[in-house]
C-alpha cells in the first residue's frame, strides 16, 4: 500500500533549511547520490554499505519513514549515508544551489507516488522547477535515473527530462526504456512488482553540455506540452 501525503498541504509547503554536506557526512568531498523519495531507505542502506566511496542522501516527505531509515542507518554505523525529512519541491532548490561544483553525481527518483487524476498532477514530485535545479547543480556526465511500474507516471517524467535538453539517454537500444536496473540493489517496490511479474519502466540519463533553459521558458514549454 502506498501511504500518500498531500505535498501541497500547508504543512508540507513550509521550507526547511537542510544541513550542509559537512554537517551530514564524515567525508563531504565524496561524490553524492541523491535519492528523492527514499521511503524506508532499504535501497540506500544497501548501496551505502556496498559503496563506501560514495555519499548517499535520501529525502522523503513521510517523516515516520525517515525516522525508521535513520534508526537503521545508525545501527549500521554508516558515515556515508543520511536521510532527511522534507518536501523535495520546496526545500531542495536552495540546498542544491549551495552544493560545491561537481559533487552531485547521481539523482534517482524511483516509483514516486502516482497521483493519477489530472488535477493532481501538480502534486507529483517531478516538476519543471525541481528538474531545473538538478540540471543546474549536476556536472557534465552526472546521471539521473527514473523508474516506475506505471507507464502513465514514467512517461511524463521522461518527457520532462527530454524537454530540458540537458540530459541524453544512456540506453544503447532503440527502445526508450532500459531492460535492467543499472544498480545492483532493487527497491522494495521494485521487488514487489517483479514478484507479481509486472513490467517496470526505467530510464537512465546523463548530463550533457546543453545549457540549462530559463525556468520560466521551461515551465511554459511544459505547460504547452500538457494542454
Amino acid at each position: 500500500m502506498r501511504q500518500h501525503v498531500n505535498p501541497l498541504s500547508r504543512y508540507f509547503q513550509l521550507s526547511r533549511e537542510l544541513p550542509g554536506l559537512n554537517e551530514i557526512f564524515y567525508d563531504a568531498n565524496l561524490p553524492l547520490h541523491l535519492d528523492i523519495g527514499s521511503a524506508r531507505g532499504k535501497f540506500l542502506l544497501s548501496m551505502a554499505e556496498l559503496h563506501q566511496e560514495w555519499n548517499f542522501l535520501g529525502v522523503e516527505i513521510r517523516n515516520k519513514l525517515v525516522e525508521s531509515a535513520k534508526n537503521q542507518k545508525d545501527s549500521l554505523c554508516l558515515s556515508n549515508l543520511e536521510f532527511l525529512f522534507c518536501n523535495a519541491n520546496i526545500s531542495l532548490e536552495c540546498w542544491l544551489k549551495s552544493l560545491p561544483n561537481g559533487i552531485l553525481r547521481r539523482v534517482s527518483i524511483q516509483f514516486p507516488d502516482p497521483w493519477f487524476k489530472r488535477r493532481h498532477w501538480k502534486r507529483r514530485v517531478m516538476q519543471p522547477s525541481l528538474l531545473h535545479c538538478i540540471a543546474e547543480a549536476m556536472p557534465l556526465d552526472g546521471q539521473i535515473f527514473i523508474q516506475s511500474d506505471l507507464f502513465e507516471v514514467i512517461k511524463p517524467m521522461a518527457s520532462l527530462v527530454e524537454l530540458s535538453k540537458c540530459f541524453s539517454s544512456c540506453n544503447t537500444n532503440d527502445c526508450l526504456w532500459d531492460e535492467a536496473n543499472p544498480f545492483e540493489i532493487p527497491t522494495e517496490r521494485e521487488l514487489y512488482v517483479l514478484k507479481k511479474g509486472d513490467p517496470i519502466f526505467r530510464a537512465l540519463y546523463r548530463r550533457n553540455k546543453a545549457p540549462v533553459p530559463r525556468l520560466d521558458d521551461f515551465e511554459e514549454m511544459w505547460l504547452e506540452m500538457n494542454t
